[in-house]
């Protein structure tokens, strides 16, 4: 049996007639560019997350750089986040100048380990560190009561890279709380592949402050606030008007969807101890509080460790079963970062989960079906 790891047309059907006619009024409108449904989804993603302020933009990058900049970030100052995530989150720390410092990952959860942040900010204090960005990776929130802790210690503000967690909930000290909006800052992309995704690229950037809010509108734009008036070099980070619309028709079936990749990765568990497989699963630190927090991880991806990584991705693809490898190799040994003197060792985590990780499909529709055969081509793999 074929099974993809995404089936983004699973999705669409059952939406087609109403984004088809959405499509067909904004091509009717000529309103392409910001306007009343990029700021209806702004009032949806505030009030569904719990943010203060809400500013769409063209992708879960430019995001990320409308932050930083917002924020002042030259060279010569210094940011700490995870090397074991997407390009993009240190991308836009090295297009300001500013220098990259890494911290390890926790090897349970894969995400940026409290205890690892804590060593870097030691062994780093005289430098200039101006933000943290932990990233809540593959759906599952970071240890943010932690983190936040630590930040506070040292007066640095949390960035939070929440591109795959929209929706995801931590266990705050005063109830749930949606990932993104619990630092001073965070962020969403709404790539197609993300679990709220668009027809090309968008982003979304939640914060507390209303003046760094206002900031970052202006900076989306070119810099400028009255028009062709340039206070501040900005960049074109505008959100299209037709992203926003399909956003806003997806938005209200986003739990459902998570929910249904929470069954799906409960089918697995079930299926892989049924096979008899001891394998690594994703870990679910918060489903003990699940009746209160149900988005405890919403599986934006679906990562188990191996042995052998690379021959069961073979053997998947002979299969005909859909698999990826988030991340082959680590953002400290990238050759565009060389020039930051890491070497092999230093992060030995995440060089781990380089070598051993494997993402199974876990997209909402995957059928019962469709997951057995995953787990059978896995089970005829470590069997023969």
């Amino acid at each position: 049996m074929h099974v993809p790891l995404l089936d983004l047309k699973k999705q669409y059907e059952p939406l087609r007639d109403q984004i088809r006619a959405k499509i067909d009024e904004i091509a009717t409108s000529q309103q392409f560019i910001l306007g009343p449904e990029v700021e209806s989804l702004e009032r949806e993603i505030r009030a569904y997350t719990g943010a203060g302020h809400a500013i769409g933009v063209s992708s879960g990058t430019d995001a990320e750089l409308a932050i930083l900049m917002a924020l002042g970030i030259d060279p010569g100052d210094a940011v700490v986040t995870t090397p074991y995530t997407f390009f993009a989150t240190a991308g836009g720390i090295a297009r300001l100048g500013a220098r990259i410092l890494f911290a390890d990952i926790d090897p349970a959860t894969f995400n940026l380990s409290p205890t690892r942040l804590r060593e870097c900010l030691e062994t780093h204090r005289g430098e200039k560190i101006k933000a943290i960005i932990p990233v809540h990776l593959f759906g599952l929130s970071c240890q943010m009561d932690e983190i936040r802790a630590i930040a506070a210690e040292h007066g640095i503000p949390v960035i939070e890279d929440a591109a795959q967690a929209l929706g995801a909930e931590y266990p705050g000290p005063h109830g749930p709380q949606k990932c993104g909006a619990i630092g001073e800052f965070g962020f969403y992309s709404f790539f197609p592949s993300k679990n709220l995704g668009a027809f090309g690229d968008g982003g979304m950037i939640v914060c507390r402050d209303e003046a760094m809010a206002h900031k970052i509108r202006i900076l989306r734009n070119h810099g400028m606030e009255q028009r062709y008036h340039h206070h501040t070099v900005g960049g074109n980070f505008r959100l299209d008007a037709l992203q926003a619309a399909i956003l806003r028709i997806k938005l209200p079936h986003l739990d459902q969807w998570s929910a249904m990749r929470r069954a799906n990765a409960a089918l697995y568990r079930a299926e892989f101890q049924r096979a008899g497989l001891d394998l690594l699963l994703p870990v679910e630190p918060f489903a003990s509080q699940s009746p209160t927090i149900p988005n405890h991880h919403i599986y934006n991806q679906f990562v188990i460790r191996v042995p052998r990584r690379d021959d069961l991705l073979q053997h998947l693809g002979a299969a005909g079963i859909g698999r990826a490898v988030y991340y082959p190799i680590p953002l400290h040994l990238q050759e565009c970062f060389s020039g930051l003197g890491y070497k092999p060792g230093d992060f030995p985590e995440s060089e781990r989960a380089a070598l051993e990780t494997i993402a199974l499909p876990i997209f909402p529709e995957l059928t019962p079906a469709q997951q057995r055969a995953v787990v059978a081509a896995i089970a005829a793999f470590h069997h023969k």
